[in-house]
């Protein structure tokens, strides 16, 4: 028999509807209201001031190492905007903002970076899993809800971020195959920033792109400019109601850039070059989406500074409310409790010796 060509059908397009100075592709325009925009607008701000003031935190002591999101606002703001209330979002680490527009408080960031599992809790009624710090790991959970969701035959999906340098780890691939065999409503957003901590998109694949993993899964891919907050939410919705018509899932790849560290124990300059981080702050998302509101009538300068004032307000009062819970919090005993119906013998003596350390210290128990 002859060697011949095997037709393999889909492509990967590219979408960015706001270049680099916010100008707007007309013919793309994914007609937000200028209510959502504008809301849109404050939460990314809101990401960028709150990751300022951790760093400040950070750097005083007042609370531990945490990864900034500075940079990539749009790539998951945009993505998890799209969301209904009763979908799930599951978020890797460097998510916050879009935690934020999910209904998580900042105090609840705040005692977490600082080591209280007061902070990790999940309100009831909020469909979203807590923080994954094992790189990729999350994915599998998010497909799992997906394929529970279908099998309940609801219209809803499942969201899961991850980076580039997850797609280098087994667990991110099993979900692909999974997701694509079994056509859950997954959506897949890669947080693309160009480094998994100091190692650089090159050395993660050889493939052009991220996106195109897609194919040999069976399921829709895109790759998008992640600091184009229009471009991301309007791949991210198409890929919403795809998967709520029993279409299927979607990797979206978003293109963007960690302009920080990646957690405050990294030093970025070891492994990258200043050249390379200036070229991107010419592309960052929120001075691109903030030319475009202007332009459009939406905000003013006026407007762009009430918005910054009240963000930097919100954040000072979850701070103060932050320290104060923290100060109040109980027994440091009670985390031994709850977490067996019978504690085991290696638990109980464990907490004997915190509890008479505490006793020869001059604490109470």
């Amino acid at each position: 028999m002859p060697r011949k060509k095997i037709d393999l059908p889909g492509q990967i397009d590219h979408l960015s509807i706001l270049d680099e100075d916010g100008k707007l592709d007309e013919s793309l325009d994914p007609g937000l209201p200028d209510e959502l925009l504008i809301k849109l607008y404050e939460a990314m701000v809101l990401g960028r001031e709150f990751d300022r003031r951790m760093l400040n935190l950070q750097r005083q002591g007042r609370i531990g190492t945490f990864p900034p999101i500075t940079g990539q606002e749009a790539a998951h703001l945009g993505a998890a905007a799209v969301l209904q209330a009763d979908d799930w979002m599951v978020p890797s680490f460097r998510e916050t903002a879009a935690e934020l527009w999910r209904g998580r408080s900042m105090e609840s960031v705040l005692m977490a970076f600082n080591g209280f599992n007061e902070g990790f809790h999940v309100e009831e009624g909020r469909n979203d899993l807590p923080n994954s710090v094992p790189v990729g790991s999350q994915v599998l959970h998010a497909v799992g809800i997906a394929w529970a969701m279908k099998y309940r035959k609801e219209k809803r999906v499942a969201m899961a971020f991850f980076g580039d340098g997850a797609t280098s780890q087994g667990d991110v691939h099993e979900a692909f195959n999974f997701a694509g065999v079994f056509q859950v409503p997954a959506i897949f957003v890669c947080q693309n920033n160009q480094w998994a901590i100091s190692i650089p998109r090159s050395q993660q694949t050889r493939s052009k792109t991220i996106a195109q993993k897609a194919l040999a899964y069976g399921i829709e891919g895109i790759q998008v400019d992640g600091n184009d907050i229009l471009a991301v939410y309007a791949a991210a919705a198409e890929a919403a109601e795809r998967a709520r018509n029993g279409d299927g899932p979607t990797l979206i790849e978003c293109v963007t850039y960690r302009l920080m560290m990646h957690t405050t124990a990294d030093d970025p300059k070891r492994y990258r070059t200043e050249e390379e981080v200036e070229s991107w702050q010419k592309k960052d998302p929120i001075h691109r989406f903030q030319s475009y509101l202007k332009e459009k009538g939406i905000i003013d300068e006026d407007g762009i500074a009430d918005v910054e004032a009240s963000v930097k307000d919100r954040i000072q009062e979850a701070v103060d409310t932050a320290e104060k819970q923290m100060a109040e919090t109980p027994d440091p005993l009670h985390m031994f409790a709850h977490v067996y119906d019978t504690m085991p013998p290696h638990l109980e003596a464990q907490r004997e010796q915190l509890a008479q350390w505490r006793n020869n210290t001059g604490e109470e128990e």
